[in-house]
């Protein structure tokens, strides 16, 4: 159970990235009060757990009902998430991400008196809920059918989205501190590991497929 706990923290923690949310929230929220800050940081993480939990227990229905199989969900979410890591190692996912807090944050300054609701776009979708976050809970939840295993993946999810709030509330002093030396180092590290777990997403699903032992 703590093998599963561990992959699903590492798996969530690449596919959410709440490292580097800190310093994109600040960059987003510059010019709001720091009560609308706040509620932007709960309001956004709220959502984000909502749609997760929606793919988590619904996303096998989905794929039903689009005649998708398992096995196909697993190679295709494994390919994603590997694409994700190599974006991850070479830094091309962090520069994406702050071009789009650039972009939030020059209309901020154009329409200082407007404070946006930036809870459910960009902030919970699709960084935090994003595409990699979806198709891991997903790949989690059919793999796992058991309560306790299902609760280890959920368990990983919640701390990382916990992460996020903390990231969001503290985002000034915490972008501070880390920089971007130990941020960039984080995040090489756990696109390495998420690269293995997508290549292992892969291995499963192409040896269900075939039926290969």
């Amino acid at each position: 159970m703590l093998s599963l706990l561990l992959a699903s923290f590492v798996t969530f923690f690449v596919a959410i990235d709440p490292v580097a949310m800190a310093p994109m929230f600040t960059t987003m929220t510059a010019r709001m009060t720091p009560e609308w800050r706040r509620r932007m940081a709960w309001k956004s993480v709220t959502i984000a757990t909502g749609i997760l939990l929606a793919f988590a227990f619904g996303g096998a229905w989905l794929l039903e009902r689009i005649h998708v199989s398992m096995d196909a969900f697993r190679i295709a979410g494994g390919i994603l998430l590997f694409l994700i890591a190599v974006d991850m190692l070479f830094e091309k996912r962090s520069e994406r991400r702050d071009e789009r807090a650039e972009k939030v944050a020059a209309h901020q300054a154009e329409h200082p008196e407007h404070q946006d609701d930036i809870s459910v776009f960009p902030l919970a979708i699709p960084l935090i809920a994003g595409p990699g976050a979806i198709a891991s809970i997903m790949l989690f939840f059919a793999q796992y059918e058991g309560i306790v295993e299902r609760s280890m993946v959920l368990l990983g999810v919640g701390v990382n989205l916990a992460l996020c709030l903390i990231a969001f509330i503290a985002a000034g002093p915490l972008s501070k501190i880390m920089g971007p030396t130990v941020a960039s180092m984080l995040t090489r590290v756990f696109g390495i590991l998420l690269a293995a777990l997508a290549a292992q997403f892969v291995v499963d699903g192409i040896r269900n497929a075939f039926g290969i032992p």
